[in-house]
């Protein structure tokens, strides 16, 4: 309990911090590139080396691509019958087909399962999300913008990403044993200020504008991100077999608030940026309840 209390701290000093504060200029930056540059890395280099190979790992990496590919089918069939722009399908796609997998995801897996549900939702994040943002991610976004994906550019993003090097890395480590206790106790410190700093870092970009004709879109965005994508996803893990933690996790992935990260990319190719918008605010405040919640229902929680 008193997890979970940390994260809604963290969030609503942010939000405190970005209203009535006054924060030096570029500090959301900042705190992003230590969180993206540095914890990130160390945890993943901390955590992925005492993953124990399970054949069942599968699960919350196709978790993630059932949850982009789902949302990529659905809004690209339902769009068009309901009158909606290329913006607006391609912004849908993004922000609801991929979660906020790691600035939120981990703090909340941590919160919920401790260490071995964190060293899952990094399989989840670093293995399925981040590879689809840079890759079919970039993809959707050029497409319903009208332009060309550029190949070279997104198996350089994947490649050059810190915590995605640090990935690999991490399995060299784990395949020869693992770190020494010193170096762990390097690692995991600044790993742990990734919870603080992401959560923190959310409530002050935390934005929620939501115009009339925008409500039926975010409300099928929303249907999808945060109980038809877990939802099937929940099916496939059961009809394959999968058990356990895995299934939990993976499930919980799926369920995660819209990632802020796919916003943005909706913002950079000109997707309805104020529909993104308005669905990430919606989106991350909703999963604070609807991610326990869904919690308390699976074979883990």
């Amino acid at each position: 309990m008193s997890a979970l209390l940390l994260l809604f701290a963290c969030m609503a000093l942010g939000l405190a911090v970005a209203r009535w504060a006054r924060p030096p200029a570029g500090i959301v930056p900042g705190i992003n590139w230590w969180v993206i540059n540095v914890a990130l890395p160390a945890l993943v280099l901390d955590l992925i080396p005492r993953v124990k190979i399970d054949v069942q790992l599968w699960f919350p990496v196709a978790a993630m691509v059932v949850t982009f590919g789902g949302a990529w089918l659905l809004f690209g069939l339902l769009g068009p019958r309901l009158g909606w722009s290329r913006g607006r399908i391609g912004a849908l796609v993004l922000v609801c087909g991929l979660g906020n997998t790691s600035f939120m995801g981990y703090p909340m897996m941590l919160a919920l399962h401790g260490q071995p549900g964190l060293s899952l939702a990094v399989v989840a994040d670093q293995l399925g999300c981040f590879p689809l943002l840079s890759s079919a991610g970039i993809v959707v976004a050029s497409i319903y913008a009208g332009r060309s994906p550029d190949l070279g550019v997104i198996v350089r993003r994947i490649l050059t990403f810190p915590s995605f090097v640090a990935l690999i890395f991490g399995m060299v480590v784990g395949a020869m044993g693992g770190w020494p206790a010193m170096v762990h106790g390097v690692l995991s410190p600044i790993g742990a200020t990734l919870t603080p700093l992401a959560l923190f870092s959310v409530g002050m970009q935390f934005q929620f504008r939501l115009g009339a004709k925008q409500l039926s879109a975010l409300a099928w965005g929303l249907g999808w991100k945060l109980l038809l994508a877990p939802l099937a996803c929940w099916l496939i893990g059961i009809v394959t077999g999968v058990g356990g933690l895995v299934l939990t996790i993976g499930v919980l992935q799926a369920a995660m608030a819209p990632m802020i990260s796919a916003a943005i990319l909706a913002d950079e190719y000109e997707l309805d940026p104020p529909l993104a918008n308005a669905v990430l605010g919606a989106g991350i405040v909703l999963s604070l309840l609807t991610v326990p919640l869904g919690n308390g229902l699976l074979p883990a929680g």
